[in-house]
């Protein structure tokens, strides 16, 4: 994504979270024309087979994605990726960048943590990237409550969200399931967040395969965080490859990515919907990312196709 390109999603990202109505409500969805949403498949590229990044990127495309997702880069490797990547047809979706100490109840710690936030948006915005990916702390991290958590991060997130709209990108706040983060389970309360922040640097994403330990309806989940949700990730219920839950258990259905996709069509999704998952099974059920993966992407490909709106 290069600078031009963000700020016309920030533009429509600001009336999302400045633009309510009399009642206070954000606009619904039919309030604007919706782009036809896109279904770009990715993987964290630590993911997908190969000894170098131009083997991976080989790879990402002979499986039929376009994207790689990354951990945390440097402002200079930043940098060096996107101009690796130039011309290949593959882009730099989120960096899992994880967690900054946003909500300690230690003052002194979160503006430290918003410092530390600030430099990996640097590389974010050198590689191009969608978003860094911001966990506000994780269960054995030392964190407030909902109420003095949300306020401090209305009070830290404005100026982070402003530097990083200057540098071409976002944080994407990630919920995460309650037995890895008691703080931020589901999208509605990322949505809060980013509406506090008032910043349309202040965004959010959707991961499956906590969805469905936390949400009752994917579906809605989507449509509720339309104009803030920029990347998704991708995982079966058992945090398996989409399409292999039958391997460890066969009794039981298949989760299902319909809903959520046809969610996602409904906003006119435009961005990264990238693995994160074990891609290698185990010992009694191994597993060939060289074959699953294409397997995959063929199985969340026939989802989208059923996701009619």
């Amino acid at each position: 994504m290069d600078r031009r390109e963000f700020l016309k999603t920030s533009i429509v990202a600001a009336g999302a979270v400045a633009g309510l109505g009399a009642s206070g409500r954000l606009l619904k969805a039919a309030d604007a024309p919706k782009s036809q949403a896109v279904l770009k498949l990715c993987s964290q590229e630590s993911l997908v087979p190969g000894k170098s990044l131009k083997e991976k990127v080989e790879n990402i495309l002979k499986f039929g994605g376009c994207g790689l997702e990354f951990g945390g880069l440097s402002a200079e490797r930043g940098k060096q990726i996107k101009q690796e990547l130039a011309g290949t047809g593959v882009g730099v979706a989120a960096l899992c960048c994880g967690y900054y100490p946003l909500i300690d109840p230690d003052e002194a710690k979160r503006k430290e943590g918003a410092e530390k936030l600030k430099k990996a948006l640097q590389g974010a915005g050198e590689a191009g990237s969608t978003g860094a990916i911001l966990v506000p702390a994780f269960n054995n991290h030392p964190q407030l409550n909902w109420d003095d958590g949300l306020k401090a991060l209305a009070d830290l997130l404005p100026a982070v969200g402003e530097y990083a709209v200057k540098l071409g990108t976002r944080v994407l706040l990630e919920p995460l399931n309650k037995g890895e983060a008691r703080f931020m389970n589901r999208l509605e309360q990322a949505v809060e967040i980013c509406k506090a922040s008032k910043s349309p640097g202040i965004c959010l994403m959707g991961d499956f395969y906590h969805m469905c330990k936390e949400e009752k309806d994917d579906e809605q989940a989507f449509i509720t965080a339309d104009g803030m949700l920029h990347h998704i990730h991708l995982a079966g219920r058992i945090r398996w490859l989409p399409g292999q839950d039958h391997m460890r258990e066969p009794d039981k259905p298949q989760r299902s990515f319909v809903a959520g996709f046809r969610g996602l069509k409904k906003i006119g999704y435009q961005d990264y919907c990238s693995l994160e998952c074990n891609t290698t099974g185990d010992k009694k059920h191994p597993s060939d990312p060289m074959v699953e993966i294409p397997k995959s992407f063929a199985f969340l490909k026939a989802q989208w196709a059923e996701a009619n709106i």
